[in-house]
């Protein structure tokens, strides 16, 4: 009778130990979760603009009259992906060298040669987008009796674009062209005018 006790006894002990095996907590898995941000870096158009300072025409008169001309540089970079448009126009509402050479008649639309004494305009060499200036190339000239192989327009306080670009660029080079013709009624001196370039994204 003991022994069958003992017996019992054992076997209830040994089935406590595998149920508290079974029952023993265990060890978790990772788990994990994800999420996605777009970083996006705006970049804001820029754009620069230099010329000049100067532009100097030197005409030694007659009294039938002689024209001059020369150069100015305007320089433009801009990273806009559409590129940038120039614009010329006078710097305030007096469009004279002075107040007696005054503004060529010709137009950015139609241009024409500069014939008329004791006055003055520009031009630019970009026939693909102003046809009407020819494509040149424009030289400087020094005294003679009229410049009627090129197309010149006076300048305007209303301003006019001469220069249309479509992608970006460092440095973009427009020569603008000025002259002026002048007879000797026309006392020496220096006759100065302020020319105002505006350089604007497309």
């Amino acid at each position: 009778m003991k022994q069958s006790i003992k017996s019992a006894l054992a076997i209830s002990a040994g089935m406590v130990a595998v149920v508290g095996a079974v029952l023993a907590p265990t060890g978790v898995g990772a788990v994990s979760s994800t999420a996605n941000t777009t970083v996006t870096a705006q970049i804001q158009p820029v754009i620069t603009i230099s010329s000049g300072p100067t532009v100097n025409i030197s005409i030694t008169p007659n009294g039938t009259g002689l024209a001059s001309s020369n150069s100015d540089t305007v320089l433009v970079s801009t990273n806009r992906s559409t590129g940038y448009t120039l614009n010329l126009k006078d710097a305030d509402a007096t469009t004279s060298l002075g107040a007696s050479i005054t503004a060529h008649t010709g137009t950015v639309a139609a241009p024409t040669a500069l014939t008329t004494n004791n006055t003055w305009g520009f031009r630019v060499d970009d026939a693909s987008v102003y046809t009407g200036f020819t494509a040149g190339p424009t030289s400087a000239e020094t005294n003679v009796a009229a410049l009627t192989s090129t197309k010149w327009a006076g300048i305007t306080a209303a301003g006019a674009n001469i220069k249309t670009t479509s992608s970006p660029g460092a440095n973009n080079s427009t020569t603008v062209w000025y002259a002026a013709k002048v007879d000797t009624t026309i006392a020496d001196g220096n006759y100065s005018d302020i020319v105002t370039y505006t350089a604007t994204t497309n």
